[in-house]
Formats: C-alpha cells, sequence, structure tokens
C-alpha cells in the first residue's frame, strides 16, 4: 500500500519499547487496511467462505483491547461493547453498525490499553485473573498475535474489495 503511515519498531529497543511498539504498529496495520474505503466497503463480508469484514474486525479489536487491557490487566467489570447475539460474537454482525462509532470506541479502547499498561511497572508483574496469573508480558505478546492473526484477514479481505495490497 501506497504512503505508509505506519511506525517500524525499532530493532534494538528494550522488551517493553519492542512489545509495545510491535503492538503499535500491529493496530496501525488494520487502520490502514481500513483507509480509503466506504462504510459499505467496511461492511462488506468480501471472502465467500467467511463473515468476516474489515469493521468487524475493527470492532472485534475495540473488544478484545477492552477485555485483556481493562479487564484482565486492569480488574474492571467492563460490559460489552456490542452483547452476543446467539452466543457469537456481535462485534462481527455489522449490517447496522455506526462506522464512525466503531472507530472511535476502537480508538479510545487502544487509548486505555495505553495507559493500563503504562501503569504496570514490569512486564514481569502479573494479576490473578479467574485464579490464574497473567503477566502484563502475555497479554502484550497475546495482542500482538491477536492483531497479526486478523490483519492476515483484513489483507485477504481488503484485496478482495479493491485489489490493494500491500504489507
Amino acid at each position: 500500500m501506497p504512503d505508509d503511515p505506519r511506525t517500524p519498531p525499532s530493532r534494538t529497543a528494550d522488551d517493553r519499547a519492542s512489545l509495545t511498539a510491535f503492538l503499535d504498529y500491529q493496530r496501525a496495520t488494520l487502520a490502514m487496511k481500513c483507509r480509503g474505503l466506504t462504510g459499505v466497503q467496511l461492511k462488506r463480508r468480501a471472502v465467500a467462505s467467511s463473515g468476516l469484514s474489515l469493521l468487524g474486525l475493527v470492532r472485534h479489536a475495540a473488544e478484545v483491547e477492552r477485555s485483556w487491557f481493562g479487564t484482565v490487566v486492569g480488574g474492571a467489570d467492563l460490559k460489552p461493547l456490542w452483547p452476543r447475539v446467539d452466543d457469537e460474537f456481535a462485534d462481527f454482525h455489522v449490517e447496522d453498525a455506526d462506522v464512525d462509532e466503531a472507530f472511535a470506541f476502537w480508538g479510545e479502547a487502544c487509548a486505555a490499553s495505553r495507559a493500563a499498561a503504562d501503569a504496570v511497572d514490569s512486564l514481569d508483574a502479573t494479576v490473578d485473573f479467574r485464579g490464574e496469573a497473567i503477566s502484563l508480558r502475555y497479554v502484550l505478546t497475546h495482542m500482538i498475535e491477536e492483531y497479526a492473526r486478523h490483519n492476515g484477514h483484513a489483507d485477504l479481505l481488503r484485496e478482495a474489495i479493491d485489489g490493494e495490497v500491500g504489507e
């Protein structure tokens, strides 16, 4: 994709700076995959064998950010932005979704996640979540994996929508 707005992670940063930079890079990748598309295109389920859409991925990313950083790291009792439908994640049901609202919620969730991570002194600090110790290092690594997987989906969706390809 031309005009790549992402900031590549440092190749010499310490662990914390590396993990947070790679997570921000993955966040920026999802944003880049959505850039320049209309609401209709963002809602389009562009791969016949899948119910995924780019907007669904954005809404899912907002929920996952809130879950891991707000609930797990921060200990908050957060209700889903989009409650389940027939025991499925409603994040992906975008037919009547508000595009601007979804991107605003995602931006707010990412900012809150950064603040939650910054408030933890060490990557090795753990929280007890439902009887299991979970470190900030794990949460950051898991979130990089989460975005990387879904960015692969986003890449295929974007190519199917308008032929745009690129990292």
